[in-house]
């Protein structure tokens, strides 16, 4: 694949998946600027992964035709929401989470990280094995793009919210934030998908 092509390839995914987190993000975001309630950031959580898994459709249907954008889309939803939701009941339970041995701990979170991290990667790859040789590839991929995309968003993030902050200041800080994880996760994945399908005529 020419480098020319190639960064064609990466060009339309990155923009059309940046858009697509950026806008899927912007439902936590405000709902966490509202509301404490896990199960509706959990359901905030499921609509972003609908609305980034559709952008995602819009640019793989072009070079995988046979790819059900449907299961694309409902698999991403739910490991977006199951993300959350084990985020949330670390969150929920940290406290008491803390009182464990670090023999019991460490590998708890590790766990519970890697779950996090592996949800969209794993859901998509069940998807996506049936169309692309090496599809399991895409799982660490995503992995990698969400932890890189998440460090981003909390250097960026946890500087600029305190306590008492207007809602509105908290959901700003939270969809800018959010826009730079998206595009560090699409700049990742895009390389990868390039090289994964190694099909520049997107």
């Amino acid at each position: 694949m020419s480098t020319k092509l190639t960064t064609s390839v990466w060009t339309t995914w990155f923009i059309w998946v940046t858009a697509g987190e950026f806008a899927g993000f912007l439902a936590p975001a405000v709902v966490g600027a509202l509301t404490s309630s896990g199960p509706v950031l959990v359901l905030a959580g499921v609509a972003e992964g609908a609305v980034l898994g559709a952008a995602q459709c819009l640019v793989l249907r072009r070079i995988v035709p046979r790819l059900n954008a449907r299961d694309w889309i409902v698999v991403t939803a739910l490991a977006a929401g199951f993300a959350w939701a084990v985020v949330l009941l670390a969150v929920h339970y940290g406290e008491p989470l803390g009182t464990l041995p670090l023999a019991v701990l460490v590998p708890l979170s590790a766990v519970a990280g890697m779950g996090v991290l592996l949800s969209i990667g794993i859901g998509q790859w069940l998807v996506l094995r049936h169309h692309v040789d090496g599809a399991f590839r895409w799982v660490w991929a995503t992995a990698v793009a969400w932890c890189a995309g998440l460090i981003v968003f909390t250097a960026f993030t946890t500087p600029l919210w305190q306590p008492g902050q207007p809602a509105a200041r908290i959901a700003l800080i939270g969809a800018l934030g959010g826009l730079l994880m998206a595009a560090t996760m699409a700049a990742i994945t895009g390389a990868a998908l390039a090289r994964l399908l190694g099909r520049p005529d997107m």
